[in-house]
C-alpha cells in the first residue's frame, strides 16, 4: 500500500509494517491504523520515530524509546489493559512515548505517563495511562538528550 504523509511525501507500507490499535489512540478514538516510520538518514539508532496514521495523512506522532531518556522506566501495567493486543510478553513488546516538540527545543519533553504498548508479533498495539506520581506528562529531556550526544 502506497500512503501519503506530511512528513515524508508518499511512503510504501506492506502488511507486515501496519499495526492496529483495537481501541484507537488516546483522543483520537477512531484512528485505528498506524505504522511507524523514521528517517532514512539518521536510521533508527537516532531514537526519534513517527508513529503515522494511515487513515489521516496529516497525522503523525513523534516517539521514541523512553529507556533513551530515563533507564529506569518501568511502570506497572495492569494485565487488563492489554487484553486487546494479545499476549505479551518481554520478548515481542515495544514501548514508546510520545515526545512533545515545541518551538523552543530547550522544552523538548516526552511523556512517560501514556506509553504506547506494542505487541510486535500480532502488530497489535494501545495507549495506556500509569501512575501520574511517578511518571509526568512533560518529563524533559532536551539536556539528557544533549549529554548523550556529547559522548557519543
Amino acid at each position: 500500500m502506497i500512503i501519503k504523509t506530511k512528513a515524508f511525501g508518499e511512503v510504501e507500507i506492506t502488511d507486515d509494517k501496519i499495526i492496529t490499535f483495537p481501541a484507537g489512540i488516546i483522543g483520537f478514538p477512531d484512528m485505528k491504523r498506524f505504522t511507524l516510520l523514521h528517517d532514512e538518514e539518521q536510521g533508527v539508532a537516532a531514537g526519534i520515530r513517527w508513529l503515522q496514521s494511515l487513515e489521516e495523512p496529516a497525522f503523525a506522532m513523534t516517539v521514541m524509546d523512553p529507556l533513551v531518556v530515563k533507564e529506569d522506566y518501568n511502570p506497572e501495567i495492569d494485565d487488563e489493559l492489554l487484553t486487546g493486543i494479545g499476549e505479551v510478553t518481554p520478548d515481542n513488546l515495544l514501548v514508546l512515548v510520545t515526545v512533545r516538540v515545541p518551538s523552543d527545543l530547550t522544552q523538548l519533553s516526552v511523556n512517560l505517563q501514556g506509553p504506547i504498548v506494542i505487541n510486535v508479533d500480532e502488530r497489535k498495539a494501545c495507549q495506556i495511562i500509569v501512575d501520574a506520581d511517578t511518571y509526568p506528562v512533560r518529563f524533559p529531556v532536551y539536556d539528557i538528550l544533549q549529554s548523550r550526544k556529547a559522548g557519543d
